[in-house]
């Protein structure tokens, strides 16, 4: 029996499935409860600060215990280790779905995020080994319309059930998705040689500390105003620290270290992880300003916001259908850059945002971006493993994961800082320009009269307006000009063809 799974011997079809159900529930629990933290607010009894730990405690806890897949399906096998995961993940949700109160709700989370964390990096080692090289990208394509469309698709997905039925459903409707995945693991994944290795204990106590750090860092930031709150600082000064001892660590013991750092010696594998840190940043950025945006001041109903959204997801499946075609056809850079490029134009798009714009601009924008995205997310998963050993894929796969989520992290944090930020100086300087007082009153109109309690209401009300549309803008600007600074790196990578385009040109002589 080898490491590998044997495209021979492997009920593909089944497994496919399978692993494609467990992908698609792990990533849509990223997203799905957000529009229901307003309702699960009152009726766990939380405050704003608790009810935040809902999304905080799983993000964490998946972050933490990503970089541990590789060792662990080393000890347990993958089979074995997905198993436990989607069991798990499933008995989690049901617990979330009946907690009565928040600190159950915040346990019950980060169990969730714990099994959760190695469904991604499994499901897409599995993948890659069940299919012959010259298929490599037709089965990323598949597995990554889970990873990509699941967050996309979660806050629709979520209003809806939060709407008609109760935010109860948001993880309930795990249940039956877990144990047709269950199920299907089961039966169509084979067991394997198992790759033992001693548990590199400090290693794996400074990684929990330097990414756990690093996590509550980014997602507590804002709301404690950053460096001016003690917690902050002692968890920035936590992450720096583990995380560097950890560099060292490895160093010194390169082969015996729970994460291989050295994998970021392969050119491929290191330029498709920065790349897919911007996809992160820009993926879940994006989706953490949108829906606001559209609510507070396009005053969408939730629902609606799911279905604006929506179009996004379609854009994504569509160009990871055709990539995953076209790969080992056309040189991988061009796909890369044509995504790159994409992504710039819709992000350019959004930059010109104002207090109100056209459901059709959203729309079309969106789904360009999701175009663009599916584009570099599929050849990138693709190019990323092709170089290297098979034996390393689960373990590069839990590292490329990590990297990328750590993008969304990141990426969250910033532009939510920056539009807090952004929106306070815009309403100050928007405020300085407006007469207070004495006959210059009136070029302001009746409504607005400052004069008035009613009029100065309703006029700091609209320069609120546009202060936050401001900043809105020059977030997706900033994300613009990110993507496009990224996209020079694609002149670094290999032309990938001798590890994937070779390969299907061989398959194709056939």
């Amino acid at each position: 029996m080898t490491d590998q799974v044997s495209p021979a011997n492997v009920k593909r079809p089944l497994l496919v499935a399978s692993v494609m159900l467990a992908t698609l529930m792990q990533a849509l629990d990223t997203t799905i409860a957000n529009v229901a933290l307003p309702d699960m607010q009152g009726s766990l009894s939380a405050t704003q600060d608790q009810i935040s730990w809902v999304l905080t405690s799983y993000i964490v806890a998946a972050a933490i215990l990503t970089p541990v897949t590789g060792w662990l399906a080393g000890r347990l096998g993958r089979r074995r280790l997905l198993i436990i995961a989607v069991s798990g993940f499933t008995v989690a949700s049901l617990l979330c779905g009946i907690a009565s109160g928040i600190g159950e709700m915040v346990l019950y989370r980060i169990l969730q995020g714990l099994f959760g964390a190695s469904l991604v990096p499994l499901s897409q080692s599995l993948m890659l080994d069940s299919f012959p090289r010259e298929k490599h990208g037709a089965a990323m394509a598949m597995w990554g319309m889970g990873i990509m469309v699941g967050p996309i698709l979660g806050p629709p997905l979520g209003g809806y059930l939060t709407e008609n039925f109760s935010w109860h459903w948001v993880f309930l409707i795990n249940l039956p998705v877990g144990l047709l995945a269950l199920f299907g693991i089961m039966a169509s994944v084979p067991r394997e040689t198992l790759h033992k290795r001693s548990l590199d204990g400090i290693g794996l106590a400074l990684l929990v500390i330097g990414i756990g750090a690093l996590q509550m860092f980014l997602d507590r930031g804002q709301g404690e105003d950053w460096f001016g709150s003690l917690e902050i600082q002692i968890e920035a000064v936590a992450a720096v620290l583990a995380l560097y001892f950890y560099g060292l660590w490895w160093f010194h013991r390169r082969e015996r270290a729970l994460l291989d750092l050295g994998l970021f010696g392969n050119g491929n594998f290191a330029i498709s992880s920065a790349l897919i840190l911007v996809v992160g940043v820009v993926l879940f950025a994006t989706l953490a300003l949108l829906p606001p945006y559209l609510s507070s001041l396009m005053n969408y109903p939730t629902l609606l916001i799911g279905l604006v959204l929506a179009p996004r997801g379609v854009g994504t499946m569509l160009s990871m259908m055709l990539s995953g075609r076209l790969l080992g056809k056309v040189d991988t850079r061009w796909l890369l850059l044509t995504g790159m490029l994409l992504m710039v134009w819709s992000l350019h798009g959004m930059s010109q945002f104002g207090p109100a714009v056209s459901q059709q601009a959203v729309i079309w924008l969106g789904f360009i971006q999701g175009l663009g995205m599916g584009l570099v997310f599929v050849p990138i998963s693709t190019v990323a493993y092709a170089t290297l050993p098979a034996h390393k894929r689960t373990e590069a796969a839990g590292l490329f994961s990590l990297v990328r989520n750590i993008g969304s992290s990141v990426g969250i944090s910033i532009v939510m800082t920056l539009l807090a930020r952004a929106s306070q100086i815009n309403h100050a300087e928007i405020g300085a320009r407006i007469p207070a007082f004495g006959a210059e009153t009136t070029l302001l109109g009746p409504v607005w009269d400052t004069s008035t309690a009613a009029g100065a209401a309703l006029l700091n009300a609209e320069v609120t307006r546009q202060a936050v549309a401001i900043g809105y803008a020059n977030n997706y600007w900033l994300m613009m000009w990110l993507t496009l600074a990224a996209t020079p790196l694609l002149l670094l990578m290999r032309r990938p063809n001798a590890a994937v385009s070779a390969a299907g040109a061989a398959a194709n002589a056939h």
